[in-house]
């Protein structure tokens, strides 16, 4: 039996493009994100290469020379939070390669296997330190707050509406003289318009009469959801 959406967007690179930002993983990585379903995640993106596509999740963010400095301790560590979630938001983690753009922010190369996504409205960072849990000089736990409409689950690309506001708490520590997100590892939150696309994007690919029918529901769910 197949799934209806691809999870193979969640699996490890098997090419890299060169960082400048130095990694360093703070735990063992977890097993690499292998996964077979339904519809080849590729078959999603349409007319849209994988280094394109990571280009695309890069405008409007800050330029050049900001850029090249994320996660510089000079920099508060909010902002590495924020940027992270902000390509989060805009489904990074739907692509493999675009995937490898929030690696300036973390500290693990892989992530397991997710069965859902998390479908968001919006969300906020405490950006200001008199409301973060400050460890010492080089760790902070910085709250992130979002606002959830519901969750698609990848196996049957079923749409579960639970409205609801997500609080979670973010550590974010100092290695090599980098800001980076220690914990936790979350489940993609992405978008309500995102991955309306995604789905799209995949009801355009599928040839079967069955999944097609599936797809169209789901997209027509996640836009009529609250």
């Amino acid at each position: 039996m197949c799934d209806m959406l691809s999870r193979n967007a969640f699996g490890r690179m098997t090419c890299r493009a060169t960082m400048v930002f130095p990694r360093t993983l703070c735990e063992e990585p977890s097993q690499p994100r292998p996964m077979s379903i339904m519809l080849s995640c590729r078959s999603m993106i349409v007319a849209v290469s994988p280094v394109l596509a990571t280009m695309t999740l890069l405008v409007g963010m800050e330029g050049g020379a900001a850029w090249a400095q994320t996660g510089g301790l000079s920099h508060s560590p909010a902002e590495i939070v924020k940027k992270y979630f902000e390509l989060d938001q805009k489904g990074a983690k739907l692509d493999s390669m675009s995937f490898e753009a929030l690696a300036p922010f973390r500290s693990w190369d892989t992530e397991p296997i997710w069965g859902k996504v998390i479908v968001i409205r919006e969300f906020s960072v405490a950006e200001h330190h008199r409301d973060w849990e400050v460890v010492n000089r080089l760790e902070v736990v910085i709250p992130v707050t979002f606002e959830v409409i519901g969750s698609v689950y990848l196996e049957t690309a079923g749409f579960f509406p639970e409205p609801s506001v997500e609080e979670i708490r973010v550590r974010v520590k100092s290695i090599k003289n980098r800001w980076r997100i220690i914990e936790p590892v979350l489940p993609p939150h992405v978008g309500q318009k995102r991955m309306i696309n995604f789905v799209k994007e995949a009801w355009v690919k599928e040839t079967e009469p069955a999944k097609r029918e599936s797809l169209a529901t789901l997209q027509s769910e996640l836009r009529k959801a609250k």
